[in-house]
């Protein structure tokens, strides 16, 4: 049954995007382990912990994209979502530390001792257990999006109202990471990780099996989000977008609808989270900032929002601009150049490049199809009916 759902919910492009992300994740590990430095083919390590958060940030675009070009929930607060995952992985990342910190103490973390924590906080426990942390990852950004979305789609908030309100909430968590007493690490946040699953995590073995475990998560999320809008479900979150007082008025419990795909995008943000933060090696209050929420939405409105692998290419091709302009001398100007590439993708090609694309490459494909359909036709001696007759 599931295979045959994944073979229907899969057309060319989408396969297409399968087949490159899986190759992406194999050949760029290998091309990092087994060539020899200074080889023309072999990918850095650098470049290889680069890459893999590109891919982080394209399963975070994904998420965003299932809820705002299928749902119509515009979330200037994903990064929250994002951030929690993150700040689940990092609290097992430390708790594995263990006495080798700069203080020697087993079972604290450095800021918790240079902060005169008399004892490890009863919701740190249990972090030191891979499979505890990694249901976190899940389960609090899951939650957090539950309670949320619960109480605002009953009170029917929808539009810029819930888009500001996200934008609250993430900036809400911001402040409350931010201070030193909250036992997250204040403002330098959680760093200096030394082991994953016994593993160094510095290691060029462990920074190649974390992006090929990248690219896997983008393959599945990928795959959970075409199954969802290709369905009965995704017809129905379709509708709720384009007119949802007349799908209520159907029958269909739109803040039911709504609630599932939020909390849904949610985990899969939680998910790219932890996936990111052994990669870039800290995880502080930053990343709870309503800007960076911001400029996700942007990466997907420039790759093509509700299309899915837009939204993914989107991710990439806007962060890797980043990391092109913000290492050079128009440094300064990045945030000006970024808004300034949301208002002319806004003004120029208001579906995304994706989007454009098929917009441009439907139309020939019927034209194509039609013309191949006459020729043979033709050839078999049968033409159209003069209405004339």
């Amino acid at each position: 049954m599931m295979p045959h759902v994944l073979t229907r919910s899969l057309d060319r492009s989408a396969t297409v995007f399968l087949i490159v992300v899986a190759a992406v994740g194999v050949l760029i590990p290998l091309s990092n382990l087994l060539l020899p430095a200074g080889s023309m083919l072999q990918v850095p390590t650098y470049l290889v912990a680069l890459f893999g958060k590109y891919v982080c940030y394209a399963i975070l675009a994904l998420a965003i994209d299932l809820i705002w070009g299928y749902c119509g929930i515009l979330s200037l607060g994903h990064g929250a979502f994002f951030a929690l995952g993150g700040y689940a992985m990092g609290m097992y990342l430390m708790r594995q530390i263990g006495s080798r910190g700069v203080y020697g103490n087993p079972v604290l973390p450095d800021f918790m001792v240079f902060l005169n924590y008399p004892k490890l906080p009863w919701y740190w426990h249990g972090f030191d257990m891979f499979w505890f942390a990694a249901l976190m990852v899940i389960l609090v950004p899951g939650l957090l999006a539950f309670c949320f979305g619960w109480l605002a789609f009953r009170s029917r908030v929808t539009g810029v109202y819930l888009s500001i309100i996200t934008q609250a909430m993430t900036y809400a968590l911001l402040l409350a990471f931010f201070r030193n007493d909250f036992g997250f690490g204040g403002n330098n946040g959680l760093t200096d990780f030394k082991d994953i699953l016994g593993f160094n995590v510095q290691a060029d073995g462990t920074r190649a099996a974390l992006f090929a475990l990248s690219c896997l998560a983008l393959i599945f999320g990928f795959l959970i989000c075409r199954v969802v809008v290709t369905s009965k479900l995704g017809k129905v979150l379709i509708a709720v977008r384009d007119a949802e007082s007349r799908t209520r008025f159907l029958g269909y419990r739109v803040e039911s609808y709504k609630l599932f795909v939020f909390t849904l995008s949610a985990c899969m943000a939680g998910v790219a989270g932890a996936l990111y933060v052994p990669q870039v090696g800290i995880i502080n209050p930053g990343e709870f900032a309503p800007g960076n929420s911001i400029e996700a939405v942007i990466w997907v409105a420039v790759g093509g929002r509700g299309t899915l692998i837009g939204a993914a290419l989107g991710a990439v091709v806007v962060n890797y601009a980043k990391t092109v302009f913000t290492s050079g001398p128009l440094a300064p100007y990045w945030l000006f150049m970024l808004g300034a590439l949301f208002i002319l993708v806004t003004l120029l090609l208001p579906r995304g490049i994706i989007g454009t694309f098929n917009a441009w490459w439907e139309p020939w494909k019927a034209q194509r199809v039609s013309t191949a359909a006459e020729s043979a036709a033709r050839e078999d001696g049968i033409s159209e009916p003069n209405p004339a007759e």
